[in-house]
């Protein structure tokens, strides 16, 4: 079982509907939806947590009126609490949404093209990544999608990112699917991590 769920319409990023969907989460998340600040923190707390709801009820791993609740790994990864066996993952950018739930480890990222920095690049990529994004057409896209693949892959081993970031790729496990897109008109890169 994956299943992937994307959402586009960030338009929908206001007060009011923030307003909307803070009833629709379980306290837990309210709580942490509300310890943003700002307006696009909050929104996108509380609808990934609706989008990853829709997901469960509709594959019936949960009831409707189950709001589930998250636990916390040792390095800070969520887990569904209570849900056995169901694994998830979330990401978020200023231009979507993506949530992805599995029956086993999963990683998800979703992140906008931007030109990187050269001290960027120097600590997130190693001499054949930098020169790869160097070289490409589009250089913020390939790093945009090398930064997916290793953000993806840190959220699947549930060890957050760490000092193997710039050999993570070529040293990563052959027991996974790793899937990579880019949206050109919206402006993103997304890449999925799951077990074969």
């Amino acid at each position: 079982m994956f299943y992937l769920r994307l959402f586009e319409n960030m338009e929908q990023c206001t007060e009011d509907e923030v307003q909307k969907l803070l009833p629709l989460v379980s306290e837990q998340r309210r709580q942490e939806a509300l310890r943003f600040k700002h307006l696009f923190g909050q929104y996108t707390c509380l609808k990934s947590y609706t989008i990853l709801h829709q997901l469960l009820v509709e594959h019936g791993l949960i009831t409707s009126d189950c709001l589930p609740e998250f636990e916390r790994n040792a390095h800070g990864k969520p887990e569904l609490k209570d849900v056995a066996g169901v694994y998830f993952n979330l990401s978020h950018t200023k231009l979507a949404i993506a949530v992805v739930i599995g029956d086993g480890p999963v990683g998800v990222d979703v992140e906008g093209f931007k030109q990187p920095t050269q001290s960027l690049l120097e600590y997130t990529m190693n001499a054949q990544e930098v020169l790869r994004v160097q070289q490409a057409e589009h250089p913020d896209q390939e790093f945009a999608t090398l930064w997916t693949q290793k953000e993806a892959l840190f959220k699947y081993t549930g060890t957050g990112i760490n000092s193997t970031i710039k050999e993570l790729l070529s040293g990563r496990p052959q027991d996974i699917i790793m899937e990579s897109s880019l949206n050109t008109e919206r402006g993103y890169a997304l890449t999925t991590v799951r077990e074969k």
